[in-house]
């Protein structure tokens, strides 16, 4: 399968942004995937990982606590550099160029020339799973739970559209960027998470 770990590989250690958010999926799904993972709520934290993750959450929350921490010119800055990053939900949000329909004073840390809708899949009391396909993952559909989620209401001539829901993308690439508006941590399904592992050694930070 796709992103198993192989023998003899040293697991590559992948941060996991620890500002809010369903944290502890990601790690848990990091680690089945082949991964050495961690928390990351500091800069020297993130300076000392060779990718990370953005999990689900708030996106305004998690855009104001970032700046709060002293991570959000980091982050940038590790992306400019080359860091594999992959966002679910509220991780896609920051990692598009630009919001839609953003909050007042909330960033995003940029890299996926993208313009994404906030809440555009409805409401908490809205959220649905779905099975979607996903280019680069092998066997199958992928289990896709839809949480409040945003859409993309567009990509630039730079990132590529992996699956698509109701005419929309909901998985980006970019380069060393991975982004998805549903939850693949949440299903078991490790898939999506060897995906990443695979480009973070692919990038050979």
């Amino acid at each position: 399968m796709a992103g198993d770990p192989v023998a003899g590989d040293t697991a590559p250690e992948i941060g996991v942004l620890a500002l809010q958010g369903d944290v502890r999926e990601h790690l848990s799904a990091l680690r089945a995937a082949g991964a050495s993972p961690r928390p990351v709520r500091r800069p020297e934290e993130l300076a000392a990982v060779s990718g990370l993750v953005i999990p689900g959450g708030e996106s305004t929350t998690i855009s104001k606590l970032a700046v709060a921490f002293g991570l959000l010119e980091p982050l940038r800055a590790r992306v400019a550099e080359g860091l594999p990053v992959y966002g679910s939900c509220a991780g896609m949000i920051m990692l598009a160029d630009k919001i839609l329909d953003p909050r007042s004073g909330q960033e995003t840390v940029g890299g996926i020339d993208m313009i994404v809708r906030r809440n555009a899949f409805g409401r908490q009391n809205e959220s649905f799973e779905a099975a979607v396909e996903v280019a680069g993952v092998a066997g199958g559909p992928v289990h896709g739970v839809f949480i409040r989620a945003p859409w993309v209401e567009s990509i630039g001539a730079g990132a590529d559209s992996l699956a698509e829901f109701q005419g929309h993308p909901v998985a980006v690439r970019q380069g060393n960027l991975l982004a998805t508006a549903f939850h693949p941590e949440l299903t078991g399904d490790h898939r999506v998470h060897g995906l990443f592992v695979a480009m973070v050694r692919a990038a050979g930070r």
